[in-house]
């Protein structure tokens, strides 16, 4: 095989980052430019990050924390094209398990299942695969948090005890404008909707 130019690995880093709908690993960018070079890839994917933020408002590139790269829409538009999209990035469920560990992080298991039932082992699964929550082993039980990558994707930043503190406070002027729930109802199902 032939030496890649510039352009066409530039213009295959574009197609691979685009089409892919979640973060690309350095090792997969290699292989989609053809470089097979790690240092090259890497210099393409700076310009390509410049040229990006340079040309486009509402669009980005972004290499997270563990490494990877993603295309994505910038978190302050998020609820702007909510009515166009066409597929969630989770299934609401799950969606609102991860909300739910967010809220309540530091969680066990035992507590999730308690709460969200018994299907909460496969959104669990799913959500880690991501990377967007991670769990210690304390004794028999898990105990989830959420990630820095789950900061960066969802542009939340900040320390996890102040970000707990200004969702409770939100949660709670919600409550008092609605003051028809019991308490319990409050407790369980309010910081799940909080982010859908």
């Amino acid at each position: 095989m032939g030496k890649i130019e510039d352009d066409e690995a530039i213009a295959r880093l574009e197609a691979a980052l685009y089409s892919a709908g979640r973060p690309l690993t350095i090792e997969e960018l290699i292989k989609a430019s053809g470089t097979e070079s790690r240092a090259k890839t890497l210099a393409l994917m700076t310009g390509i990050m410049k040229k990006t933020k340079s040309a486009f408002r509402a669009l980005e590139i972004v290499s997270l924390p563990d490494g990877s790269y993603v295309f994505q829409l910038r978190p302050e538009y998020n609820t702007v094209i909510r009515k166009y999209a066409s597929k969630p990035l989770l299934p609401t469920a799950t969606l609102k398990t991860l909300s739910y560990v967010a809220y309540m992080q530091p969680i066990s298991s035992k507590r999730l299942v308690e709460v969200r039932g018994s299907g909460v082992y496969l959104h669990l699964r799913l959500l880690e695969q991501l990377a967007y929550i991670e769990h210690q082993n304390v004794g028999r039980l898990k105990i989830y948090n959420t990630t820095e990558k789950f900061q960066k994707y969802f542009g939340i930043q900040g320390d996890k005890d102040l970000l707990k503190q200004k969702l409770f406070t939100k949660v709670r002027s919600s409550n008092q404008n609605s003051p028809s729930q019991s308490a319990s109802q409050t407790e369980d199902v309010k910081p799940m909707t909080q982010n859908q």
